[in-house]
């Protein structure tokens, strides 16, 4: 059984999967590992390839998917490949540079509160800014809000562990004991919420998530989806909903309802129109009927 299982899902990003998992060939020596690459229904059966390119690696495992699964379903059914005492969640579009996942290991089994950690997140361009050193918790009503340390340069300014209010999903550590108390990742969302979703999870049952900068992970950030997408779009607007509903009592869950559809949609359907997107309006409002009619999981329209 090795110390860490990492776990990553492919979709049709072969080159950054193959990265990956020879940066951690490359680096990583202090805990015994394998790592679980589930191929989510990629185009051009890159599963067959990636099992190719490490045949010669006993610690790599190349899990086919016949769908795509999302990243929830992704990753759970890479869960239930992994051979660990520890898992790792990992996007595939990351890599390291310096191995201390044994300290992040000792600091998950040294405070048994602790349910998850995610590491100090840098982006893997430019100057390599600050992606995730923690976030702060969501309003109650608005549900905005902010990442710390984004954006800004690594002078150590967040080199010190705090407990957080969420985990970040490229990259997140826990045991199997979180899974056991805070029970598997919902696959409800199908793409963005989900880790969110999933802190909120493993706080209720009484953990908390810490975020812990003794190990780096470097981010190339996915284009897949890009950032102006009907598909992006679609699912932010209806999981944002469906994490309301999901994770706010009622009257607030009211609240948030009343201020995402007739403020916060409102206004994004009408700057997307003034901007001449008439898709992503588009998809803003179907994201609203898809939430309304309780159409969960995958889509196969986003306009």
């Amino acid at each position: 059984m090795p110390d860490l299982s990492f776990i990553t899902i492919n979709y049709n990003g072969i080159g950054d999967t193959t990265a990956l998992i020879e940066s951690l060939q490359r680096i990583v020596t202090s805990v015994e590992w394998e790592v679980i690459v589930v191929d989510n229904a990629s185009s051009h059966d890159e599963c067959t390839q990636l099992k190719a390119h490490f045949a010669d690696d006993a610690r790599v495992t190349v899990v086919p998917s016949w769908q795509n699964l999302g990243f929830a379903g992704g990753n759970n059914l890479g869960i239930r490949h992994a051979t660990g005492r520890h898992l790792m969640l990992i996007n595939n579009d990351t890599f390291v540079e310096d191995d201390h996942f044994s300290d992040l290991i000792a600091r998950l089994e040294g405070t048994p509160d602790i349910g998850a950690i995610s590491p100090k997140i840098r982006f893997a361009y430019g100057q390599r800014l600050i992606q995730y050193a923690g976030f702060t918790e969501l309003t109650p009503v608005t549900l905005r809000n902010r990442g710390i340390g984004y954006g800004q340069a690594d002078s150590g300014q967040h080199d010190t562990p705090h407990a957080t209010a969420f985990a970040h999903g490229a990259a997140l550590l826990f045991s199997r004991a979180t899974l056991q108390r805070a029970g598997a990742m919902t696959e409800c969302y199908f793409l963005y919420y989900e880790e969110m979703d999933w802190s909120q999870q493993i706080r209720r049952a009484g953990m908390q998530i810490w975020y812990d900068p003794v190990q780096t992970i470097y981010h190339r950030e996915s284009q897949t989806t890009g950032t102006d997408s009907p598909l992006r779009t679609y699912y932010m607007t209806r999981n944002r909903l469906l994490f309301a509903q999901r994770n706010r009592p009622m009257p607030t869950r009211l609240l948030c309802y009343m201020y995402l559809g007739a403020v916060f949609v409102m206004r994004d359907v009408t700057l997307h129109i003034i901007k001449g997107r008439k898709d992503l309006a588009a998809a803003t409002l179907r994201g609203i009927r898809d939430f309304a009619a309780k159409r969960v999981g995958p889509a196969t329209d986003y306009t």
